[in-house]
């Protein structure tokens, strides 16, 4: 079968892999639809990110939908020809932090695509894959390029609990991709009363709009325009910080209300930050990695209607032009969300 594989930045492989046995508790899924996340563009572009780099040859994938074409022993639940949305949470449920209920933090996570382990986590960006049964959500009323789209919404739902109440609260979302547009939605969803929008290019702004946002900000043509938002020690209640750029959290800091919470949901390095007035504002900065028992929600809020994502899904590619597909993924001019179809 072919697979999408990493071998390091740029170097990018439709390859021929082995395919997966089938164990007891499994299902054999044809793979529809895969999802181009920031992390496998970080993989594409720079060979990872941060402490976190390539060490050897990685399928890539985390965001994959499919239909079901074989059960393993002892599945239940689950039929052929059924098309699921793939949760990438493998934890192994008997470390501490699974004992804890905080699975996105299993000391033991075989996470799909990820290079922070060694040997590597191979991804789903295969034809056929080979998921635990647990892992599988049946879509009943949406097509498979929206349950590719799960997973991302269960890492903005994880931010969203994260925060705390949203009901009438003032929101500031900074990044504009994917997890910024999700987490507007996501945020209006649960109560926010008004959102405002910053990025760097008229083309995600645009689409922040269409998804709910109050007032868009292009911080690129006007550097200052959260000035109109620090009065009164600021305005702002949560800032999810979806850029992963120092500048962007350093320039909102101002704007937020003291006692306000930031939800750090980008990734881009480490920062410089304003401690001092952070501190000043008592703002709490919590960081929100992954997620896990948010997939099953986010796949039920799409299967009802509540959150809409197909708007937002502005290029699909055959698998033939996965090469293609990346490098326009990473385009904030002309891309939101790019899928790749595999069947």
């Amino acid at each position: 079968m072919k697979s999408i594989v990493i071998h390091a930045a740029k170097d990018l492989r439709i390859e021929e892999t082995a395919p997966q046995p089938l164990g007891a508790g499994q299902v054999e899924i044809r793979l529809a639809t895969g999802g181009i996340c920031g992390s496998d563009l970080h993989y594409f572009n720079h060979g990872g990110f941060g402490a976190i780099r390539l060490r050897e040859p990685m399928v890539l994938g985390h965001e994959v939908s499919g239909h079901i074409t074989a059960l393993g022993q002892g599945v239940t639940g689950l039929a052929l020809g059924q098309l699921v949305a793939v949760s990438p949470s493998r934890p192994c449920h008997q470390c501490s932090y699974c004992q804890k209920a905080m699975f996105n933090h299993c000391l033991n996570m075989r996470f799909y695509g990820s290079a922070m382990p060694m040997p590597h986590i191979q991804g789903a960006f295969r034809q056929t894959l080979v998921a635990d049964a647990s892992q599988c959500h049946v879509l009943r009323a949406k097509g498979p390029e929206a349950g590719a789209f799960a997973e991302p919404l269960a890492v903005v739902l994880h931010g969203l609990k994260r925060a705390g109440d949203m009901m009438g609260a003032q929101v500031l979302v900074t990044g504009c991709g994917p997890i910024g547009i999700l987490c507007i939605l996501a945020a209006r969803r649960a109560g926010a009363d008004f959102i405002a929008a910053t990025d760097l290019s008229d083309f995600t702004l645009g689409l922040a709009r269409q998804a709910g946002a109050d007032v868009t900000l292009n911080t690129a043509q006007v550097p200052e325009a959260l000035a109109a938002y620090t009065q009164d020690k600021g305005r702002f209640d949560v800032l999810y910080e979806c850029s992963g750029a120092a500048p962007a959290l350093i320039a909102a800091i101002p704007a937020m209300r003291p006692g306000g919470v930031i939800i750090q949901l980008g990734l881009g390095g480490d920062m410089t930050l304003p401690v001092q007035a952070m501190t000043a504002k008592e703002l709490s900065l919590r960081g929100s990695f992954r997620f896990h028992e948010e997939f099953a929600t986010g796949v039920s809020l799409m299967q009802k209607g509540l959150i809409d994502v197909k708007p937002f899904i502005t290029q699909t590619f055959p698998l033939s032009q996965a090469l293609q597909a990346f490098q326009t993924a990473g385009d904030r001019s002309r891309a939101m969300k790019a899928q790749i179809v595999f069947d």
